[in-house]
């Protein structure tokens, strides 16, 4: 599915995710309190297991799932949700190639150059 319908399928399955990342976020810090990042972890730890389930789902071959899921579930909903999910997933599929030193560096580099990324953002964001 490549027409334009992909887009506003994504864009349907981004609200839902958006609003359901949103959703169990408070819900976790009104549980638990906002000391520990709980929610984020929740969420990015539940996406890994929804876009695991769905790459699988689509890669096995055995459930014929409808072409409008990828777009609005594995790229919308979950997208939304989490981002985490994805690069968990990328992940598996570089040690699955087998590509164990690609999988290595892409691990590396994203947690390697993302945090001090995320800290310059802070940083200016924090000067303007």
């Amino acid at each position: 599915m490549t027409d334009g319908k992909s887009i506003i399928w994504v864009m349907a399955g981004g609200a839902l995710g958006a609003a359901a990342r949103y959703l169990l976020g408070l819900w976790v810090v009104r549980r638990w309190g906002g000391a520990f990042p709980w929610g984020t972890l929740l969420i990015n730890l539940t996406g890994c297991f929804l876009l695991g389930t769905f790459a699988g789902l689509r890669s096995g071959g055995r459930v014929a799932l409808p072409a409008f899921l990828t777009p609005a579930f594995g790229v919308g909903f979950v997208g939304a949700y989490t981002t985490f999910s994805t690069f968990a997933v990328e992940t598996l599929a570089l040690l699955e190639a087998p590509r164990s030193g690609a999988a290595l560096a892409y691990v590396g580099l994203s947690i390697g150059l993302g945090l001090p990324l995320a800290a310059a953002g802070l940083w200016i964001g924090r000067q303007a």
